[in-house]
């Protein structure tokens, strides 16, 4: 069966269209899985985060003075951040992922359409097909022949109608889907942008706060912990009464050597003064012996 030039070609709008509703449905939906997991995925970061704040602050609270002021800060920064993202995946939800769902409805309603307008195209080559099986069976009979024409033709008319409602349709379908693809898109980029902003002027401050930590002053109070002023004060006692022990053993073996070198002095001289007695004596007793020789000349 030979069809019309015009029949044909609206069988192809509606192919074309069918293949544009089928597209959109594929893409459409796995965009919004994927951002529908994009999201979880940010909201997962953000409880980890939560977690991550909630640990600095416990740490924080076992160290010296400085640092914990310092990493008390930093948590706040990154609480705040946290914030900002519980924000962000809301937007996302509401401006991306709710759009995109829609389109399941919104193509389901081109379907239907498409499907009326199929519904009258089969009508149609369904006519045209009677009319030639009555023309084959009947040539001459002009009253069926023109019956089948009548129904042929409002079974046209109403595939013409149908075609031309669904172009409409799918025009003003593809017009929606472009200003929308745009719209989400933007919102995406949008929430994106304010979440980043926001997120590095605060990390901005988060870095600084770590930064400014008196390195110097914690160790002077770690050293303070590992030395405290009681064991300071005892420490210096025991190096002063150590100096003082030495000093006195220092000078005993001077003291030692100038006593003894006294006594051999004094033994010395008790030495010589026994020689020069006996000397003495000796001298005393020739001169006895020369007097007692010099009495016995004389008798």
């Amino acid at each position: 069966m030979l069809r019309a030039p015009d029949a044909r070609t609206r069988d192809n709008q509606i192919r074309k269209i069918q293949e544009n509703i089928t597209n959109v449905e594929k893409h459409f939906g796995e965009m919004c899985q994927l951002f529908a997991a994009y999201v979880r995925k940010t909201a997962r970061l953000r409880d980890k985060a939560d977690l991550l704040v909630r640990e600095i602050g416990w740490y924080a609270d076992t160290e010296t003075p400085n640092l914990k002021i310092g990493m008390k800060q930093f948590a706040d920064h990154l609480a705040k951040v946290q914030d900002y993202r519980h924000a962000q995946v809301e937007r996302l939800e509401a401006r991306v992922i709710e759009p995109l769902k829609s389109y399941g409805a919104v193509v389901k309603r081109k379907r239907d359409d498409l499907k009326t307008t199929q519904s009258a195209r089969e009508r149609e080559a369904k006519q045209m097909a009677q009319l030639e099986r009555t023309r084959q069976r009947n040539p001459s009979d002009r009253q069926i022949i023109h019956q089948a024409e009548s129904e042929l033709q409002r079974a046209t008319i109403d595939a013409a109608r149908t075609t031309r409602q669904l172009e409409e349709t799918i025009d003003e379908f593809e017009k929606q889907k472009i200003q929308d693809i745009k719209k989400i898109f933007g919102e995406f980029m949008t929430v994106e942008m304010s979440f980043h902003a926001k997120a590095l002027e605060i990390y901005t401050l988060a870095y600084q706060s770590i930064q400014s930590v008196d390195e110097e002053e914690d160790l002077e109070v770690f050293r303070s912990l590992l030395h405290p002023p009681d064991y300071q004060s005892r420490l210096d006692i025991v190096q002063a009464n150590s100096k003082t022990s030495l000093d006195l053993t220092g000078s005993f073996p001077s003291s030692s050597g100038t006593l003894q070198q006294q006594t051999a002095c004094s033994r010395q001289t008790k030495k010589e003064k026994e020689k020069e007695d006996e000397d003495e004596d000796d001298s005393e007793e020739e001169e006895d012996d020369e007097d007692e020789e010099d009495t016995d000349d004389g008798n």
